[in-house]
């Protein structure tokens, strides 16, 4: 029997994207190499199940270097592994998909260098609609935030928790960012996120795997049972 991704790409595409649960884990930007990747092995530790690159401020060959590293932290781990803004250097290091914001290109012109089985997410903000033109043009999952005010991106857009529950008829996973901590991650999994991406509240305490299982372990305890 063949795998399932050379049969059907698409199958194995929305496969990893089901994954997307929980802690998604987004890297801070460090030149230090073997800190981030100490940062990302105590991430994992604590149950992050995927980890987003993101690196404004790294040239190309540092930015090179950390990818191919982190690619093989996750790797180890089984966790996904998404770079965020370059589909060329998610498709150089092998990566799991590419995250785009709305200065980063198309899905297909990403689709068409990161190959028809990883997977492509889009930022969507506070906007429904473009999360619908998104999921249409391939999208294999959405991120809308902020929800809380955020140290990264303190001018970021607010985004209403209700788009979170709409986006449940795109039958794409969804993703919550801006602002999210240990004491309000369970508020948007109730209101329908799939994952949350977070930044400051798991990699700046001095503890890494203790803050990313606060965060993780919330998942699947705060929706209500029957």
């Amino acid at each position: 029997m063949r795998a399932a991704g050379i049969d059907d790409p698409s199958g194995a595409r929305r496969a990893r994207a089901r994954r997307l649960v929980g802690l998604y884990a987004v890297t801070p930007d460090l030149a230090d190499t073997a800190d981030l990747v100490a940062r990302v092995e105590a991430a994992l530790a604590g149950g992050a199940g995927a980890i987003q690159y993101r690196s404004k401020s790294a040239n190309a060959a540092l930015r090179s270097r950390q990818a191919e590293a982190l690619a093989r932290v996750t790797a180890k781990r089984g966790a996904l592994f998404i770079v965020n803004d370059d589909a060329a250097l998610c498709a150089a290091v092998g990566a799991d998909g590419v995250h785009l914001g709305e200065a980063d290109g198309s899905p297909a012109a990403a689709r068409a260098i990161v190959g028809p089985e990883r997977i492509i997410g889009i930022s969507c903000y506070n906007d429904f609609a473009l999360a619908e033109a998104a999921v249409a043009a391939g999208a294999d999952y959405v991120a809308f935030g902020s929800f809380f005010p955020s140290s990264v991106k303190p001018g970021a857009r607010r985004a209403d928790v209700a788009l979170l529950a709409r986006a449940g008829m795109l039958g794409v996973p969804v993703v919550a960012i801006g602002g999210i901590t240990a004491e309000n991650a369970g508020s948007l999994e109730r209101a329908g996120a799939q994952a949350v991406a977070v930044i400051s509240a798991v990699f700046d305490p001095p503890d890494v795997a203790a803050a990313a299982r606060a965060v993780a372990g919330l998942w699947g305890r705060s929706r209500p049972t029957d």
